[in-house]
């Protein structure tokens, strides 16, 4: 495995501008794929926000919220731990197997793609649906052709370790 970085005033300046850098790509990305396309789609099918708030109303928020979490959780473990962003332009300099990666190896896409299912689900939108399931479609492909054997060049037999380990999608049972 790759070393950690050494503590100290030169570390924390490295670490607040892997912050930032963090910070500003998850605000577009999120900005982007899960607030305004999602917000178009909407507005171009005529799907305005519920005018009561009902149980499907109620699951739609816990679902998203709990997605967002997820995904906030693991942008922050990037950062913290891997000393990079999830962006593929500048990716973690260590291989990141804490947090929520100790459970499935793409958190962070699972938990982008509850969030817009429980947006589905908050305004009863099949368009919306269809773009989370294309979300995750387009995100499984990425991660099969790109991301995965990008990690294998860049990590080497600590990643293979880590696939035999935990699942790509599931968590696997022990």
């Amino acid at each position: 495995m790759r070393q950690a970085l050494p503590y100290g005033r030169a570390a924390d300046t490295i670490f607040m501008f892997v912050l930032i850098r963090t910070i500003t790509y998850s605000a577009l990305f999120i900005g982007f794929l899960l607030i305004y396309l999602p917000t178009r789609l909407l507005s171009w099918s005529g799907i305005v926000r519920p005018a009561t708030i009902a149980a499907p109303q109620v699951a739609g928020m816990l679902v998203s919220a709990l997605g967002a979490a997820l995904a906030l959780w693991c942008i922050f473990t990037f950062a913290l731990i891997g000393r990079g962003t999830p962006a593929p332009f500048d990716p973690p300099r260590l291989l990141v197997i804490r947090g929520p990666y100790r459970f499935v190896r793409n958190p962070m896409y699972i938990g982008a793609g509850l969030a817009l299912a429980g947006a589905a689900l908050y305004y009863g939108s099949w368009p919306l649906l269809a773009y989370a399931v294309g979300f995750f479609l387009l995100m499984h492909i990425f991660v099969a052709w790109y991301e995965e054997p990008t990690l294998r060049r860049t990590f080497g037999k600590d990643y293979e370790a880590y696939c035999q380990q935990v699942g790509r999608w599931w968590p696997r049972l022990m």
